[in-house]
């Protein structure tokens, strides 16, 4: 930011700050930060000048929101901040990098840092390998103590069987599928496995066996169809409404949730979390306002209370809660993010895992990267860059999440190769979308792209404006899509 260059950028992650503090230091770097002057978190979600007044009652003067017109905060080493609180368009809401970076610059000198001492508490939890098993503390468990049996799982009656007797061995796989409760397979249309297909030719392409390297574990060559497949499959069951705000919600609209999540995007970036903590938030924000009606003064914390479930699904070190406080300029205490993310975990039913487009995209990418056509990385970036273009949107949740990950790599193809038809037989067939499945969801992911530059939340086109993205967000995207690119391929 212009008017923050003379604040230093922090070079290195939270997580340093998170492995470094203990609760007695959180709370003196806390204290401290309150010192100094506040910038607003979120501004006014609602774009006006006035009515915040409820969410302000009860509170510290320091921690009341004050409309802001721009995201341009100076952060001075000296004991004065200034922000500008004039008001020449629509309020956004503050950056969260400036917050964190407030934060670090408030913090304690290096000196008065205390290092906790750990090693008489992992020493306890130390048990060394060449003592007896009967030598154990609070920390260790024996090996006959974590192995335990089942009496429920006997041993079959027959020691030895010979392959002919068909029928006993279909009786004990019977018997021991009832034991260990294994339910039928799910099916739904369609063998995307079939490799009697993988030879057919069609305008001289072929389909690519895209799971033909069984030599790297990660890529689940074996059972990646299979994971594909559950994954549309139980996609539906964790959707949210998409007539929420219509049917469900009366202070707040799709403007507001568009705002909370441009900001959210700031967040998860700065903080460093993972694309799917992202998206796994943004699914729990719908699914929650699908069915409980939300105040406007607790978007916000709605927001971080989901961010925070989402970290302790996805992330190997999340924030912690006092992190998630700070980042709202302390609007909201611990005690009610803490509260909030229980009604959010109850009304959700403890159902944190859900197919999010991000899921589908890591499928779709190799299965697009197979062909080659294009800059395998560049690919990658735009189709990713597209996808979050979508969270934005709250008309997209009209539009399953596999859908629009298939639209999402469709348009990035496009894209980088407007002459050339996007969908070839081998993204139809791993896919089960065919063009003309594809339309509504690519012209409206097209126009995202488009008017991407005049959108008045930047944060998702700033971050894909870097070089580690490939600059993707600056790639030309051409005005219109020809129609006989929606033509469907035959089988």
């Amino acid at each position: 930011m212009a008017s923050a260059a003379g604040a230093r950028r922090p070079t290195s992650s939270s997580l340093a700050k998170r492995h470094a503090s203990t609760s007695e230091n959180l709370g003196k770097v806390t204290s401290s930060a309150a010192a100094s002057k506040k910038r607003p978190a979120l501004a006014n979600i609602t774009n006006q000048r006035h009515g915040v007044g409820s969410v302000n009652a009860g509170r510290p003067e320091s921690s009341k929101i004050v409309p802001c017109s721009t995201k341009i905060v100076s952060i001075k080493k000296g004991p004065s901040a200034s922000t500008n609180a004039s008001f020449s368009g629509p309020t956004l809401l503050p950056t969260a990098s400036s917050m964190v970076a407030a934060n670090r610059a408030t913090s304690l000198p290096k000196s008065d840092v205390l290092i906790p001492k750990i090693t008489a508490a992992s020493a306890s939890c130390n048990m060394d390998l060449t003592e007896s098993p009967d030598k154990s503390d609070s920390c260790s468990v024996s090996m006959d103590e974590s192995m335990s049996t089942c009496d429920s799982l006997k041993s079959p009656d027959v020691e030895y069987m010979d392959n002919n007797e068909i029928a006993a061995v279909d009786s004990i796989e019977r018997k021991a599928s009832n034991l260990l409760c294994i339910s039928e397979p799910m099916e739904i249309a369609g063998n995307m496995c079939k490799r009697d297909v993988l030879a057919a030719k069609e305008s001289g392409d072929k389909i690519v066996d895209v799971d033909d390297n069984l030599d790297d574990p990660q890529l689940c060559a074996t059972i990646a169809c299979d994971i594909y497949k559950h994954l549309r499959a139980s996609e539906a069951k964790k959707r949210p409404a998409t007539n929420f705000m219509e049917k469900v919600q009366k202070d707040i609209n799709a403007s507001m949730r568009a705002i909370l999540i441009d900001w959210l995007v700031e967040v998860a970036e700065e903080y460093r979390l993972v694309p799917d903590t992202l998206y796994l938030t943004v699914n729990y924000i719908d699914r929650y306002l699908s069915g409980n009606v939300m105040d406007r003064q607790r978007l916000q914390l709605l927001g971080v209370a989901c961010m925070m479930i989402a970290s302790k699904y996805e992330e190997i070190c999340a924030p912690q809660v006092e992190e998630f406080c700070y980042i709202t300029d302390n609007t909201y205490f611990k005690e009610e993010v803490l509260q909030m993310e229980s009604a959010v975990l109850n009304y959700l039913k403890f159902e944190m895992t859900a197919p999010t487009a991000k899921c589908f995209l890591r499928r779709l990418v190799r299965v697009a990267q197979g062909v080659n056509e294009a800059p395998l990385l560049q690919l990658e970036c735009l189709a990713n860059y597209i996808a979050e273009l979508s969270l934005l949107e709250y008309s997209m949740l009209c539009f399953a999440p596999s859908l629009i990950a298939a639209s999402s790599i469709y348009l990035a193809r496009f894209i980088l190769i407007p002459s050339k038809r996007p969908w070839n037989p081998t993204l139809r067939h791993y896919t089960l979308y065919q063009p003309y499945d594809l339309r509504d969801c690519v012209l409206a992911l097209h126009g995202l792209c488009c008017n991407s530059n005049n959108s008045s939340l930047p944060a998702i086109r700033e971050k894909y404006s870097q070089h580690k993205y490939k600059f993707v967000a600056k790639k030309y995207c051409p005005p219109s899509i020809p129609q006989e690119y929606f033509h469907n391929i035959s089988s």
